[in-house]
């Protein structure tokens, strides 16, 4: 009998020592989940003012490369809401396609208070969007605008069709010049024709970027007098890959 309940304290013993061992494993594991993801703040004045466009573009392109490989940036978001209470210092301006299959800020790997971003179908400017980048630029210091537009975007097709219903025929009339813009193409110039879309595609954002410098005289005394204050590019998203292709 002494020999049974010998074997049985042991046996209770070995489980207790066993469940130690495994919430001390536990505890190790949660605490590796806590510690080892990277938490982003907000950008301050002083950092905004460091960067040159030329560095953004670079920090944009790694953004970019991050959310291609599934490896975005974690991030306090209920931190950085607190932080970003009181100002703001984006970047950058991104003028965008309104297409739901392009995630601005994820496309990036951006967090709050890193970027302004405009959109309307087609990613052309018009008086307000022109007034928004004077703003993200002139008052609020960001060092670069991006026209982004993307493959396959419905607004372009229905540019090339000829769409019309509504308010929609004169938004498509925003981005039809661009469509007599693609001059050296010698494949079928029609909406089926991937290739052509594409042609557009960059067609309307080279116009869109002529007509930010030739309609705000403020973005481009801010591109052309001051070294490394400010630059305007454009950019092709691809909607099957990730990929963001900037038209340097």
């Amino acid at each position: 009998m002494i020999q049974n309940i010998k074997r049985t304290a042991l046996f209770i013993l070995s489980l207790v020592f066993m469940n130690c061992g495994n919430a001390e494993k536990d505890a190790e594991e949660n605490n590796n989940v806590v510690t080892a993801a990277p938490v982003k703040t907000v950008l301050t004045a002083d950092q905004q003012r460091d960067l040159t466009p030329d560095a953004i573009v670079a920090l944009l392109k790694e953004g970019n490369q991050r959310f291609m490989d599934n490896d975005l940036t974690s991030r306090d978001h209920s931190a950085q809401v607190r932080k970003s209470a009181l100002g703001q210092y984006p970047k950058a301006i991104i003028l965008s396609c309104i297409d739901s299959r392009v995630p601005v800020e994820d496309v990036f790997d951006m967090g709050i208070g890193d970027l302004f971003v405009a959109r309307v179908a087609g990613n052309f400017e018009n008086t307000d969007i022109l007034g928004s980048m004077e703003f993200a630029c002139a008052a609020s210091g960001s060092r670069l605008v991006v026209v982004l537009g993307h493959e396959s975007c419905g607004a372009v097709v229905n540019a090339i069709r000829d769409t019309r219903m509504g308010n929609i025929t004169a938004m498509l009339a925003n981005i039809k010049p661009a469509i007599d813009s693609v001059i050296d193409f010698t494949g079928d110039r029609v909406a089926e024709n991937p290739a052509f879309v594409h042609e557009v595609c960059v067609s309307n954002i080279q116009n869109t970027i002529s007509d930010i410098r030739s309609k705000s005289p403020i973005l481009k005394k801010l591109e052309d007098s001051i070294p490394n204050r400010l630059k305007i590019v454009g950019a092709v998203y691809n909607i099957e890959t990730g990929k963001v292709e900037f038209m340097e």
